[in-house]
């Protein structure tokens, strides 16, 4: 699990941050990308790292704003020169399934491959073996909402060794040792396959909130994730104007990650006001709030590691 942060600034364009834009690199887990919002020209920025469009596997659009979509279209009909033959589904609000087909039929804009799109609500959006997403309803001047992602538990790994020194040598029956319970060997040994497996990985958890005011719901999606991604569209000092916007200050988003108690913080969508030094200076004002915070510029990467 790697993010890449593709576009980090507000509103529109700039020199330093094209717009909202973050892929999360499943490539170890399912070979697959998920893209969380496409601002204009993301397809650009994503030719300037190792992302694949044809193994971008889901979007989650977190609300109908320009700069959180108007790259969407152009990706989608990219994909398809790119040999993208796989289903990709685009969950999003009420609406973007109107804006999607508008874009590409007014375009003539023909897909090569199969496509779905979930107009989502408040709850568990989507969940299979591996991991389970929720969406939760912010604060913002249209619908706006941040997602959750968990990664289930990985059971514990198969003690070889263990196994070996009883004279147990690898075949089907280590993966009956491996499903737990009394087992009985050839010789009529019983052993119990849980005493063989290791403890299990706990899964990791992300949060990445699309644009929103401080609010109560944001906290329940950050509870006590290992990242959150939050937006940071203004200093401190620009208190009422974040208000007015339904924007986030960074001492706000500071405040969501020690209120649900995350464990790192990741400040996006910087309006193009702040510029070199004043990016230290947004960085300490947060800081005095929760410690381990980091403001992200286009192409970061983090990488998410398991404990």
């Amino acid at each position: 699990m790697e993010l890449t942060f593709l576009g980090t600034g507000a509103g529109v364009p700039a020199k330093e941050r094209n717009v909202s834009a973050i892929a999360l690199d499943l490539a170890q887990e399912r070979g697959t990308t998920w893209l969380f919002d496409c601002g204009e020209a993301t397809q650009h920025q994503i030719l300037h790292t190792a992302i694949k469009p044809r193994k971008i596997e889901k979007i989650f659009i977190t609300h109908l704003h320009g700069d959180h979509i108007f790259g969407l279209p152009g990706l989608l009909g990219s994909r398809s020169f790119q040999d993208g033959t796989s289903l990709l589904t685009i969950y999003g609000p009420r609406g973007i399934k109107e804006y999607v087909e508008v874009s590409l039929r007014i375009s003539a804009t023909h897909l090569k491959y199969p496509i779905e799109i979930v107009e989502i609500e408040d709850g568990v959006i989507f969940e299979d073996r591996q991991f389970i997403v929720s969406a939760g309803k912010l604060e913002h001047g249209i619908t706006s909402y941040g997602y959750r992602i968990v990664e289930k538990d990985l059971k514990g790994a198969l003690e070889v060794d263990k196994l070996k020194k009883l004279g147990i040598s690898p075949g089907p029956i280590y993966q009956k040792i491996k499903a737990g319970g009394e087992i009985v060997l050839e010789d009529g040994t019983k052993i119990n396959g849980t005493d063989f497996v290791g403890p299990d990985k706990s899964g990791r958890k992300l949060a990445i909130l699309g644009d929103t005011r401080f609010n109560q719901k944001a906290i329940e999606l950050a509870g006590e994730v290992d990242l959150l991604v939050h937006e940071a569209t203004f200093g401190k000092e620009d208190e009422a104007i974040a208000y007015d916007y339904f924007h986030s200050t960074t001492t706000g988003a500071a405040w969501v990650a020690k209120e649900a108690k995350v464990k790192a913080l990741v400040l996006t969508h910087i309006s193009s006001r702040y510029q070199g030094n004043d990016i230290d200076a947004l960085l300490e004002e947060a800081q005095e709030v929760f410690s381990n915070v980091t403001i992200a510029h286009d192409f970061y990467k983090l990488q998410m590691n398991r404990k």
